[in-house]
């Protein structure tokens, strides 16, 4: 299966929110929605679901309108939705017949869920009860009970404890290698660098970058450098100097050093360096040795999504309601 999003445009009264948008999810793997609060990555989803039309553009499945697909979508949406007084074996069984799951199949497949999401022993309790965590895996239930197609899961880490996100990990992958179409909205970057393999970033309602998650880190330029000084204390005794204070001498010496480093950071003793290009990285390494630094260890730093993001839009996410 392949979900593409042709030229999506939206806007809500004078406010533009999605411009000429288009990408494709294809079965079998994990795409990741990036994008800090606000540019557009809910939006999508609910075009997606047929919540409402774009202004422009389709959402197309192999190729045909996807609104006319009859395909079954499971949706684990950021806010919650859900009746907090009513049981949750009441709730579960009613959305199931809603999807299209017999009352009779349905039963086993709630109680097949929930066992395997440890829920088990809430069956027969309020909503309520549950701790935000247990609340969040009963959305997670609700998205799958149908057997979708595509499953669409936004902000879904959130209340999560690291046992249960590995779970959620898990049971995600699994659906990935069933060969569906899995959709992962987030504004929380190192989740979808470890967990997608495809990633559609958002800003200011337009696509940024698109594609492979590990080609477009191969493309970008690797211009930082982390590099490993013997300690403070063989430097001291050698030299008077800490870390900090040998490299920021070295870098103000008649040498390429500071022609070759644009910005240098000391944390805990270890350096970070900015080059002014990444073609520099072997200039630096000869200088060092050439001036008899110790040198213990000398990397390139591979970007991260985050550092790709700010390069892209110029912000750091902050945090705040989605559009």
């Amino acid at each position: 299966m392949e979900l593409s999003l042709v030229s999506l445009s939206k806007q809500f009264g004078q406010k533009s929110v999605l411009k000429n948008l288009s990408f494709t999810a294809t079965g079998g793997k994990a795409m990741g929605l990036l994008g800090r609060n606000g540019a557009g990555k809910t939006t999508t989803i609910r075009i997606i679901m047929n919540i409402f039309p774009p202004d422009e553009g389709d959402v197309l499945l192999d190729g045909k309108p996807l609104r006319h697909s009859g395909v079954r979508i499971g949706y684990m949406p950021e806010e919650k939705g859900f009746y907090p007084k009513i049981k949750i074996k009441d709730q579960l069984l009613y959305i199931a017949e809603l999807r299209g799951v017999s009352r009779q199949q349905s039963k086993k497949v709630i109680q097949d869920w929930l066992e395997r999401l440890d829920l088990s022993e809430y069956w027969d309790k309020k909503l309520e009860t549950l701790s935000k965590g247990n609340q969040q895996k009963i959305q997670l239930a609700v998205a799958l009970i149908a057997d979708p197609d595509i499953v669409i899961l936004d902000e879904p880490f959130s209340g999560l404890d690291p046992v249960n996100a590995q779970l959620l990990k898990e049971i995600v992958t699994e659906q990935v290698n069933a060969g569906k179409i899995v959709l992962f909205s987030s504004h929380q970057m190192n989740y979808v660098e470890t967990f997608c393999d495809d990633v559609a970033l958002l800003h200011e309602g337009q696509i940024k970058l698109n594609g492979s998650i590990r080609e477009i880190k191969r493309r970008y330029p690797r211009h930082r450098i982390s590099l490993s000084l013997a300690g403070d204390n063989r430097l001291e005794a050698r030299s008077g100097e800490n870390v900090r204070d040998y490299m920021e001498r070295l870098m103000h010496q008649p040498n390429d050093l500071s022609r070759l480093i644009d910005r240098l950071d000391v944390v805990r003793g270890q350096c970070h360096l900015i080059l002014a290009h990444e073609s520099n990285r072997e200039a630096v390494l000869e200088q060092l040795v050439a001036v008899h630094a110790p040198v213990e260890q000398f990397s390139v730093v591979e970007p991260t999504l985050e550092d790709i993001f700010v390069e892209q839009t110029g912000e750091i996410q902050p945090s705040g309601q989605s559009v």
